[in-house]
């Protein structure tokens, strides 16, 4: 089980959210509002907060300016994950990845399936890095949103979680594109 080291101190990170809805404004975006107010809440910076309809073009240009924004650690979007024709956001999102972080669905879905039961299959919750920035893609109901932050989220951004995090890590994510080439490697 994880526990939280006090002698380390919190680290704030800036984290955007997006919100993909054919339907929503920053008025009734409970969803969105509720992200918001539960990062804030714990310390965290919110960095930039949207709403976009369900089209994958213009959800991937919010994602990707974010993505190469060095003020955005992380980016929460909410909504356009279950099974209708227009939810698209996992089909816009999961292309970008370079890492696709596998556990965060199952986690997220053990949580879910206590709170809701079978009906958790209907999401396809999914999370990933890329340009070194972690990306979680969930539901548009406030109810899975609070699940997401509460259950997962609000451990795993927090730099004091033991025995690991995603904080600690962050450093690291980009490695790949800092790595020198070996003697003799081609181009």
């Amino acid at each position: 089980m994880s526990s939280i080291d006090e002698t380390k101190q919190f680290v704030p990170l800036n984290i955007a959210v997006l919100t993909i809805s054919d339907t929503r404004s920053l008025a009734d975006d409970k969803s969105g509002a509720t992200l918001a107010d539960r990062l804030t809440a714990a310390g965290h910076h919110l960095a930039a907060r949207e709403i976009i309809v369900d089209d994958v073009d213009a959800i991937r240009i919010i994602i990707k300016r974010w993505i190469a924004d060095p003020d955005v650690d992380a980016i929460i979007t909410t909504g356009g994950t279950g099974f209708t024709g227009r939810d698209v956001t996992p089909e816009a999102i999961e292309p970008l990845f370079e890492k696709r972080m596998d556990g965060f669905s199952i986690a997220f879905h053990m949580l879910s399936h206590a709170k809701i039961g079978t009906s958790t299959v209907q999401s396809r919750a999914t999370a990933g890095v890329a340009g070194a920035t972690f990306i979680f893609c969930l539901p548009g109901s406030p109810g899975a949103c609070r699940d997401a932050w509460d259950g997962i989220l609000a451990a795993q951004l927090d730099y004091r979680t033991r025995p690991c995090n995603f904080v600690e890590i962050m450093p690291r994510l980009d490695e790949h594109l800092r790595r020198p080439k070996a003697k003799g490697a081609s181009a």
